[in-house]
């Protein structure tokens, strides 16, 4: 049994170093060396930790990054997502992706089904080793903002997102790179049923918007004291770091938690940077 951490940590060293390096080739030898382990036992050991191949592991990394492209950055042409994603055709890349999403990559551009692109990635989601939190008590400002609520499940909040940014793009009034971009949940999506789940997704504004087609409408995130923690990463994991904050911070302090729930502040997107580039600041409010 006291193989089994570092023997963890050696394989998610290399999930790590996979996700930084999409564009670089990558053999299985390197990646052993990497994780310093047996090239004779490392890719068994890969498939015990993540339930795929390294060269699956490698693909499906690679098709994440293109499809969030494809759904978020529709001015990007099909044929230069798939060469970054280092296909040498449309076609070869369409035959991968349809094998993995069930859909063409021009059908999900036009639509995506999330719930399913989610059932994909699922297996391979690992969770941060990290346990360490810097944790800042910071006053939020009161911050005027565009919103549209996202209702139901958590799995196509991703659905509402693409509206949401259509939406700035197309009036300019929140600008995706010179404004703040927010997240504000009802609460723990696991600890509610899908229906009740909400989600607002916010853009800091100068003055109130007009109404508009998209459902986007003025709201404001009031001013308050909040814990703050900065979250490295997938926006699959933020809910391990917010249970890190409350298990080994927030429950050793002398701090009490305040009636709003916790919401996030994207200091990158998705479509800007690869996900493990992401970085999130989780703020939970406090009395």
């Amino acid at each position: 049994m006291s193989h089994v951490l570092p023997l963890h940590r050696s394989i998610r060293r290399v999930c790590d170093y996979i996700d930084h390096n999409l564009d670089k080739q990558m053999t299985a030898t390197h990646l052993s060396e990497v994780a310093a382990l047996s090239k004779y036992h490392f890719h068994r050991l890969f498939v015990a930790s993540t339930n795929v191949t390294v060269s699956k592991y490698i693909l499906l990394a690679r098709l994440k990054r293109a499809s969030f492209e494809l759904a978020f950055e529709t001015d990007i042409k099909i044929i230069d997502i798939a060469l970054k994603a280092g296909f040498d055709s449309a076609e070869a890349f369409s035959r991968a992706f349809k094998r993995t999403f069930s859909q063409t990559p021009s059908e999900f551009r036009k639509q995506p089904q999330w719930p399913q692109w989610h059932r994909v990635f699922e297996q391979t989601a690992h969770k941060p080793i990290e346990n360490t939190l810097n944790v800042d008590i910071v006053t939020f400002p009161k911050t005027q903002v565009a919103v549209l609520e996202h209702r139901g499940a958590p799995e196509r909040v991703y659905e509402t997102a693409g509206k949401f940014v259509n939406w700035r793009k197309s009036s300019g009034l929140s600008p995706i790179c010179s404004s703040l971009t927010f997240g504000l949940p009802n609460g723990d999506p696991s600890a509610m049923p899908a229906s009740e789940f909400r989600f607002k997704i916010a853009g800091s504004v100068a003055k109130p918007i007009p109404s508009n087609d998209f459902g986007v409408s003025n709201a404001e995130i009031p001013s308050m004291r909040c814990a703050k923690v900065t979250h490295q990463g997938s926006h699959n994991t933020l809910e391990h770091t917010i249970y890190m904050l409350y298990q080994h911070w927030l429950v050793d302090s002398d701090e009490q938690p305040a009636a709003h729930p916790c919401f996030f502040q994207y200091l990158n997107l998705i479509h800007e940077v690869d996900e493990c580039d992401l970085r999130t600041d989780i703020f939970l409010p406090l009395c």
